[in-house]
């Protein structure tokens, strides 16, 4: 089993996984400005369902790098080139309805959609090819065969990665919220500052 195998990696090779993987969350990128941005926008249970739906996203990229197709995309270009594009066009379109969505109603701030959010944040990560060549780069790094199946190590390993990450994302979406409190009688800001985020995203994903 994936658990078993798990336990035969030595501890001190788990740490340092689990470390490194912690201070790859931590940094700030797409996924934490996601779910910062859509915190300010609706809320701290907005950004902590987006952080979710942005876990569930990472979840789909560990299930590909595991069954081998992130490495059939990952040497195809054209297709991660794809993936980038229509991943950015989603972003600016979320920011353009961010920009139009006007004032922010302060009673509706506890009124989430909440399948809703959770998609948004699931389509923000799974439109994004990075996460594809980053697993393909930083999971193998810590397996070994003479621990277990590989593709076994890798699934375990990624589903630890997948839930710590998870956690962070939903921590710093529930202290967007807590900001977007604070400025949410400020007219149309918090709107305005996630369109920024949105398109901000965006053009990083494109030009990077």
């Amino acid at each position: 089993m994936i658990w078993d195998t798990l336990a035969n990696i030595p501890m001190g090779q788990m740490m340092a996984f689990v470390a490194g993987g912690l201070v790859l969350n931590f940094a700030p990128g797409q996924d934490v400005f996601f779910a910062s941005a859509c915190g300010i926008q609706g809320g701290p249970k907005a950004g902590a369902w987006a952080g979710f739906g942005v876990g569930l996203g990472v979840l789909m990229h560990v299930t590909l790098a595991t069954i081998g197709l992130g490495a059939v995309v990952a040497a195809h270009p054209e297709a991660l080139r794809a993936i980038k594009y229509i991943g950015a066009a989603y972003l600016m379109w979320l920011a353009w309805k961010s920009w139009r969505a006007g004032d922010i109603d302060p009673s509706a701030k506890g009124s989430v959609r909440v399948w809703n959010i959770i998609r948004r944040g699931f389509l923000s990560n799974a439109l994004n090819p990075k996460p594809v060549l980053f697993l393909l780069a930083f999971l193998p790094q810590f397996t070994n065969i003479a621990w277990g199946p590989i593709w076994q190590q890798i699934l375990g390993l990624g589903l630890i990665f997948a839930f710590t990450g998870t956690l962070v994302t939903i921590g710093y979406g529930i202290v967007g919220g807590l900001a977007g409190h604070v400025i949410s009688s400020r007219l149309g800001l918090v709107n305005k500052i996630a369109a920024v985020m949105f398109a901000g995203l965006a053009i990083r994903l494109v030009v990077k």
